[in-house]
């Protein structure tokens, strides 16, 4: 699931969503109809290969494993919130940003003030940040419901300030992680091998700036082992060219947008990859022992960017 939400999902509150508003001038729901046809066929061919791994697993005898460290323990008198109070932070999230995105009427003056404190995202007019300040309310809005909805919920034993500890706690190792690889591609992009490397692809797909996108993407993706620092990077540097060209081309940039990135989802998640390295700590697993089976998706994700970018010269879908 996470392979679809991630950067396919039109609306995604997520980092390969929201970068490419920031150069192209779209929002996060940008091309949503081929966004969600790319998107289901990734959960289906996803579902399909890890049943088909499952059932080669248990007929070699293989079970869940003994990698239990670090799941929570469950109390089973502990009364739970029914589960349409636990979906409907998710819905306001993405209500509160399609409101905020479409239907709110933005004052180009409220971005005066973070301009005078020289803060980086503002000194592009309003209209290039809207779809970050959009999702960053809706975030705010939905964690002060979910604390609202779930406060008698929680165990007499715990307060909601130690259960905000332990959530911002456990969201450190994932952080530094991403932080860590997208310092690093940001170092790798400095390198003048690098800058050979990018302008040795600019002719790959020539006439063609979508699969030139989707190509230039995964790579630098893959480099930085960094989804969102390989597509940060590439907009940063090509973002230009490829708007110039697929307005030549009458492509719409929420096309690009959606093709951007999805293939930065593609061959980021090579063993560097900070989100890999978290995701094993969490399961107590090795490279050894999963990347196989990772790579696998990888493969399926990788192919799903070059499908949208034929999809629409096919349909011109959007």
């Amino acid at each position: 699931m996470l392979t679809m939400v991630m950067d396919s999902a039109p609306g995604t509150p997520q980092l390969q969503n929201i970068i490419p508003t920031v150069y192209l001038g779209t929002t996060i729901y940008a091309a949503p109809t081929l966004g969600t046809i790319c998107g289901i066929m990734t959960l289906a061919l996803c579902y399909i290969y890890i049943n088909w791994r499952k059932k080669v697993a248990e007929k070699h005898g293989e079970g869940y494993g003994n990698h239990t460290l670090n799941e929570a323990t469950i109390d089973p008198d502990q009364p739970t919130p029914p589960w349409y109070f636990s979906i409907l932070p998710l819905i306001t999230v993405l209500a509160v940003s399609f409101y905020l995105s479409f239907i709110y009427k933005w004052d180009p003056s409220m971005i005066e003030p973070f301009q005078k404190m020289g803060l980086p995202l503002a000194t592009k007019a309003i209209s290039s940040v809207i779809s970050i300040w959009a999702l960053i309310i809706g975030l705010i809005v939905s964690i002060l419901l979910a604390i609202g909805l779930g406060y008698r919920f929680m165990p007499k034993n715990i307060s909601i300030k130690s259960a905000l500890n332990a959530g911002a706690i456990g969201s450190l190792l994932a952080v530094m992680n991403t932080a860590s690889e997208v310092g690093y591609g940001s170092v790798i992009s400095s390198l003048p091998g690098f800058t050979e490397i990018a302008n040795s692809l600019y002719s790959v797909g020539e006439g063609m700036p979508l699969l030139n996108a989707a190509i230039m993407v995964n790579v630098l993706a893959a480099i930085t082992g960094s989804a969102t620092g390989g597509l940060g990077i590439a907009l940063e540097i090509f973002s230009a060219h490829w708007l110039e060209a697929t307005q030549a081309a009458g492509i719409p940039p929420e096309v690009l947008h959606r093709v951007a990135s999805m293939a930065a989802g593609g061959m980021d998640t090579l063993p560097h990859n900070g989100a890999i390295i978290t995701t094993l700590a969490i399961c107590g697993l090795t490279h050894k022992e999963s990347y196989k089976d990772i790579f696998g998706v990888t493969l399926l994700k990788f192919a799903m960017a070059f499908f949208a970018v034929f999809l629409y010269m096919v349909t011109g879908i959007v």
